[in-house]
């Protein structure tokens, strides 16, 4: 396991590990598909940046935006996190204080590429989502709350995929705040 990015994240294998086994439970199968990302969830802005230095440290680069007024970073790992035997992730979500809804501070949500087959998955799977966002074109994924309000999102594209689309480009640190 990474330390410097367990000391940043905490347990994050222990974290993939209790969502695939909550959405086994609900009969999703999540073996064998990509995780985009594991998104982080700070209580502050002072926080946010504190944490966003850290991961800078295990980073290569990075896609800063704002969003519902706060800024938002996907940072990309230079080693991808082994987060099970087949499943690994080299994207982090960063996100600041909450803007409209309860969520879990530290590893607040696990994100699952569908890909060609999104479409069907929702149709399928539509009795067990508490939701779909639509953040944009590329990024409109449906999602599943537990009562510890950790969550686990279902997309249609990878988070960092979502970025390109939309003309970003992980090729350095980009902060839209210091």
């Amino acid at each position: 396991m990474n330390q410097k990015a367990i000391a940043i994240l905490g347990d994050y294998k222990e974290f993939y590990t209790l969502q695939a086994q909550r959405l086994q439970k609900l009969g999703i199968d999540i073996e064998g598909l990509a995780v985009s990302h594991l998104a982080f969830r700070t209580e502050t802005l002072a926080e946010y940046l504190v944490v966003r230095k850290k991961l800078e440290t295990i980073c290569s680069a990075n896609v800063e935006n704002t969003w519902n007024g706060r800024p938002i970073s996907k940072l990309l790992l230079k080693e991808p996190l082994q987060l099970s035997q087949k499943a690994t992730t080299s994207l982090i979500e960063l996100i600041p204080p909450v803007h409209q809804c309860v969520y879990k501070m530290g590893l607040e949500h696990l994100g699952i590429v569908i890909g060609a087959t999104f479409a069907e998955f929702g149709r399928l799977h539509c009795d067990k989502f508490s939701g779909q966002q639509e953040q944009s074109e590329f990024c409109q994924p449906y999602f599943i709350t537990f009562p510890d309000h950790t969550n686990v999102k279902f997309y249609r594209y990878s988070l960092q995929k979502v970025c390109v689309l939309e003309g970003k480009h992980f090729d350095d640190f980009y902060h839209e705040i210091n």
